[in-house]
């Protein structure tokens, strides 16, 4: 560590001059490994009309933990029958109960699901990061709370439509099928039951193939809180399973959140059928620093918005544009910071850094991080050891990158930075818009008036300032362009559930 100091105020004599910290190397924390562990079963069926059953087709899958490569549990694999079933289901329970039921007693379910979140959050947390690998304090610190609170924000407005849409009758659309991927299991099955319920839709949910436990865990959760049977189903299962969902004539309305590539098939697919559709597809947000930044926050919101995260957010800032006056120093100093990171057992509460998803993710990060290399970019990884099982990988940052790189267009979706330089405001702007997405941005500065400005010109959905990744269910969120359209959270995430 070097500590700074104002020319005027140097120390009398060297032997006064406090010994330089070295935070890399010698030490390390005791392992803190979680001591709650969630009550797991060896096999899951499917979740509909309010009960538990095996796929018709008798399948099942087997889901791992990506930290280890061990097997959790086998899951009953949907298909098209099942669906099928499932949609019936949630259109008898729109149809007979949950359409007709009042607000306010629609938002006291939603209550009960939230505060049963609220009880059951330690090991839902711990279940979250052993089915998905990211470390243990983010899914206790920020996924589960985050679920908890859309609920209760939602719950609050099931009752209050009217306000929401002032002049005009709100009414709910039907079935809602819903698609969520694997980087935020359940937080994303909160962001759209949450509002689908709230103002009167049933749902049918397909959890990703590769974590799908804490949805079903979150259905035991509707079924001690009462909540009446077919309301919502949740049908796990592969590309297949969505894809039936999809193309099921019974459904009002869908919601995807996943890659840009499916994404266009399902607006392709939908567009000939009249159902509502919103869209959370892919990103790469730039992080944009000026020199007038106070560099250490910045330095330090910038591994929160990719490493903390191991860029698994759709939203990660996987750009860094720097103004070319600062860029040695944030480079020193972000090469510093990365070499504290921690990475391994993602329940061990010291682990900064846990599993990649899968070893298919893995593989796709090597395989654009050799390109890079290959394009010319220079890359600098931490040296830190990497467990010898699991899906791991050291975070990483490239210089010298161009827009022309792989690298700098692609989604990476793992701890991998991508480093730019900029001299003008002007220029900033374009190369942060020089994408085929827009979901996020970051602006870094100590003037306000420049974060306006900014702000103003860049195609973003969400753009945060002096800040990164910070959520809260009042906020809506979601893109511009390739990134999809629609939004969630706020008021606004009631809009694509309701008829007016």
């Amino acid at each position: 560590m070097e500590v700074f100091m104002p020319s005027a105020a140097k120390p009398r004599t060297a032997a006064r001059r406090a010994p330089a910290l070295d935070f890399t190397s010698g030490w390390d924390y005791s392992r803190a490994p979680e001591s709650v562990r969630p009550d797991i079963r060896k096999e899951y069926g499917l979740f509909i009309n309010g009960r538990w059953q095996s796929a018709k087709s008798g399948k099942t899958f087997a889901t791992i933990n990506p930290a280890t490569e061990e097997t959790i549990a086998q899951v009953a694999d949907g298909g098209a029958e099942d669906v099928d079933e499932a949609v019936q289901a949630a259109r008898r329970a729109y149809d007979l109960v949950w359409s007709k039921m009042s607000g306010a007693d629609r938002g006291k379910y939603l209550y009960r699901i939230a505060r049963i979140l609220q009880e059951k959050a330690r090991e839902l947390a711990v279940l979250e990061t052993m089915n998905g690998g990211k470390p243990i304090k983010e899914s206790r610190d920020m996924d589960l709370p985050l679920a908890s609170s859309h609920f209760f924000y939602y719950a609050g407005w099931a009752d209050k439509l009217a306000y929401a849409f002032p002049g005009r009758d709100p009414q709910p659309l039907g079935v809602a099928g819903q698609i969520i991927p694997w980087n935020f299991p359940l937080l994303m099955a909160a962001w759209k039951i949450a509002p689908a319920l709230a103002c009167g839709n049933t749902v049918v949910l397909k959890p990703a193939e590769t974590t799908p436990l804490t949805a079903l865990h979150l259905a035991q959760i509707f079924q001690e809180a009462g909540l009446p049977d077919g309301v919502v189903n949740i049908v796990p299962g592969g590309r297949e399973t969505g894809a039936a969902l999809v193309q099921h004539p019974g459904v009002d309305k869908l919601a995807f959140t996943g890659s840009t590539a499916v994404g266009k098939w399902i607006a392709k697919t939908v567009a000939p059928t009249g159902k509502r559709l919103t869209l959370e597809l892919g990103g790469k947000a730039a992080n944009i620093l000026f020199a007038d930044a106070p560099i250490d926050q910045a330095v330090e919101g910038i591994v929160t918005g990719i490493y903390f995260n191991q860029g698994h957010v759709c939203c990660a800032g996987s750009r860094l544009l720097v103004e070319e006056s600062i860029a040695d120093t944030v480079m020193r100093k972000l090469r510093d910071r990365i070499r504290t990171l921690r990475v391994g057992d993602p329940l061990d509460k010291n682990t900064d850094i846990g599993a990649i998803n899968s070893r298919h993710q893995l593989g796709k990060i090597k395989e654009l991080v050799a390109a890079g290399v290959a394009e010319g970019a220079d890359l600098y990884q931490s040296d830190c050891a990497l467990p010898k099982r699991g899906f791991f990988y050291p975070p990483s940052f490239f210089t010298g990158v161009t827009a022309s790189h792989r690298i700098a267009r692609e989604e990476i979706f793992g701890p991998v930075l991508s480093v730019m330089t900029f001299r003008t405001p002007d220029e900033a702007v374009e190369r942060a818009n020089n994408t085929c997405y827009g979901l996020s941005a970051g602006v870094w500065t100590d003037k306000g008036s420049r974060i306006f400005e900014i702000s103003s010109k860049l195609k973003a959905g969400v753009i945060w300032a002096n800040t990164y990744n910070k959520f809260d269910p009042v906020s809506p969120f979601g893109g511009y362009k390739e990134s999809g359209f629609g939004r969630e959270g706020g008021m606004h995430g009631l809009y694509p559930y309701v008829a007016v």
